[in-house]
């Protein structure tokens, strides 16, 4: 009796417990509903019936207007351009950023020299700086090197401001793999750079798998930089190219092209999540046994 008793207030606290998560679930994904719904109906549904209502007849104009054909201004050629933008700017980003904290964190944690540890924390110290207090300094040195609003320059800024957050990601794993392992290798006649190309690279795919999604969001979602750096043209990522698009003024408000032009320019962000999610956590805990 005791025994069955046990048990029923166990699966109620279960079930109390999934309750409150699949709540939180719903109360999170609302608004991803709304957008999804809203981008599948025409105007006339959307002022005439309920915004959490089902699109009656499903349509993909929206979609369409606002991929290729939406105007930002006074082009009409919607967020593709944008889009475009934002994929040149972020791979070449991402790959330099993450390469870079790389050899960073290869450096600080298994070859240590005078000041290294300094140099470590002010790479973190880094990450805590806002984003706000870089742009004048930054403006002045992509202008001095004649970058001012291309796609170069904005590369450029994300790696630098990136350093910190991936050399620490790098460190921490790097940290927990044994320094022996260093010492055999030079003993059997390998260099700094073998080592690292060999060795290291290899096993560090978890915290890999990491940088690159932090990096990758923080750059493909970024918008003050872009704002900032980017002075039109084919240098414009798609953060700015949504928010022209949506506060363009018209005749008419088509809400249904906003939306459909917000989930495009969510979509690259959505996707590695929902791809690579699981290995993100993994990747974060996979270094938290030392340092």
């Amino acid at each position: 009796m005791v025994t069955a008793q046990k048990n029923i207030n166990h699966m109620l606290g279960r079930w109390f417990i999934y309750g409150i998560l699949a709540l939180f679930c719903f109360y999170y994904l609302a608004p991803m509903y709304v957008m999804l719904t809203t981008s599948l109906k025409d105007m006339p549904e959307i002022r005439s019936g309920n915004i959490l209502s089902l699109p009656m007849n499903p349509t993909f104009w929206a979609w369409q207007e606002a991929w290729s054909k939406a105007c930002i201004g006074t082009d009409c050629e919607g967020l593709k351009p944008y889009f475009m933008s934002s994929v040149k700017l972020a791979i070449p980003a991402v790959i330099l950023s993450t390469f870079i904290g790389a050899i960073n964190g290869y450096v600080i944690s298994k070859w240590q020299f005078r000041g290294s540890n300094f140099v470590f924390v002010a790479l973190l110290f880094a990450c805590f700086i806002p984003l706000q207090i870089t742009i004048l300094p930054f403006s002045q040195i992509l202008g001095k090197m004649g970058l001012s609003g291309t796609t170069t320059g904005l590369v450029l800024a994300h790696v630098i401001y990136g350093i910190g957050f991936t050399t620490l990601f790098f460190r921490n794993y790097f940290v927990s793999i044994p320094t022996e392992l260093v010492r055999a290798a030079q003993i059997d006649g390998a260099s700094f750079w073998q080592i690292f190309w060999k060795i290291f690279l290899p096993i560090s795919a978890p915290v890999m798998t990491v940088t690159v999604i932090w990096q990758f969001t923080n750059i493909w979602n970024d918008f003050l930089f872009a704002v900032s750096f980017a002075l039109g043209g084919d240098s414009t990522p798609v953060t700015v190219g949504l928010n022209n698009l949506v506060n363009t003024s018209s005749s008419v408000k088509f809400y249904n092209i906003d939306m459909a032009a917000t989930l495009i320019a969510a979509f690259p962000t959505l996707l590695v999540y929902i791809l690579a999610g699981k290995y993100f956590v993994r990747g974060l805990t996979a270094g938290s046994v030392k340092g």
